[in-house]
């Protein structure tokens, strides 16, 4: 069981986030996981820095911790040749230890470009061509390529790891984890669905399997809470609602309505270990093997010392209940 943890770019300023991505290193983490937003979820939460900037920085300043993209989309916002280039140099100057988590995108960062933000048809065709490009650029020399939506004229990637990142392919359902299956290496999930690993596996999926695990760490669980609902209380939405709504204002009214209650359904909140290796069992009875800590909570230094102290350990110790 490898363990990671979320780096919240969206609740952070750029040099927190670096700060905590080496405070997670010490912690003893396998890999730290951050998503690649234009905006954050909400308003309040106040920041987005550039994920890829900040990789880099990253990279620079830790050792063995591994970096990994949760999510980038190469297919709207990014044309999948920056992105090619991009986790290629980026595996380069970590030394091996960059995996690129790639997804269809949600319309909160990819409709700033102006344009549009396609149906979950389109989306998935448009990210199953994005996902062949950078194949296809990885394999070297000048490539060209012409699709329904994306093309491609003699563009040639010419900085290539001597080993190419690993690309874990964010799922959500049946179609996107045949993509994860088809053209990806891994997979990467928000939701503990066993049903989705399975069809990844019986459409020849292989690799690694990240999901991330809902926690807030406080020395109380009212203060645990609290945090969730202020600046986390989209998370309980669903995949279905956070890809579609496009701007923070509109996240804010669709969670005016979230309770405590919502929020302990699916967090693991408060002081006590054991909730959150509940919480987790669910990821791992699901199939997922790369579980990434995604705490809300107040106080990321504390969390991190929870971790370090109490919570390693027995998350690593985990196996599948039957």
């Amino acid at each position: 069981m490898r363990i990671g943890y979320k780096l919240a770019t969206e609740a952070f300023d750029p040099k927190e986030v670096i700060r905590q991505a080496v405070e997670a290193e010490r912690a003893g983490y396998d890999f730290v996981e951050m998503s690649d937003h234009y905006h954050p979820w909400l308003d309040v939460q106040g920041h987005s820095g550039f994920t890829w900037s900040l990789l880099a920085a990253i990279a620079a300043k830790t050792e063995r911790i591994g970096l990994v993209t949760g999510v980038t989309c190469p297919s709207v916002r990014y044309h999948p040749a920056i992105i090619a280039q991009a986790a290629a140099t980026m595996a380069i100057i970590s030394d091996g230890r960059f995996t690129l988590g790639v997804g269809a995108g949600e319309r909160l960062n990819e409709h700033v470009v102006g344009r549009g933000f396609p149906g979950v048809a389109e989306r998935h065709e448009r990210f199953r061509e994005a996902l062949e490009i950078i194949r296809l650029l990885w394999s070297g020399g000048y490539r060209t390529y012409e699709g329904k939506h994306l093309r491609l004229e003699d563009a040639r990637v010419f900085d290539l790891p001597e080993e190419l990142p690993v690309i874990a392919v964010a799922a959500s359902g049946p179609a996107s984890a045949r993509i994860a299956a088809e053209l990806g290496d891994g997979l990467f999930a928000t939701e503990p669905k066993g049903g989705m690993v399975a069809t990844w596996k019986q459409h020849g999926g292989s690799g690694p399997a990240y999901a991330e695990v809902p926690m807030a760490w406080a020395p109380d669980e009212e203060s645990a809470v609290a945090a969730v609902l202020e600046k986390s209380r989209w998370a309980v939405t669903g995949w279905k609602v956070m890809a579609e709504l496009p701007n923070p204002v509109n996240f804010d009214a669709a969670t005016r309505t979230v309770t405590a209650q919502d929020v302990t359904a699916q967090f693991a909140v408060g002081p006590d270990p054991a909730g959150y290796l509940r919480n987790a069992q669910q990821y791992v009875d699901a199939g997922f093997d790369h579980l990434v800590t995604q705490n809300a909570g107040p106080d990321p230094d504390g969390f991190l010392g929870f971790f370090a102290d109490e919570l390693a350990a027995p998350l690593r110790a985990l196996t599948p209940s039957s």
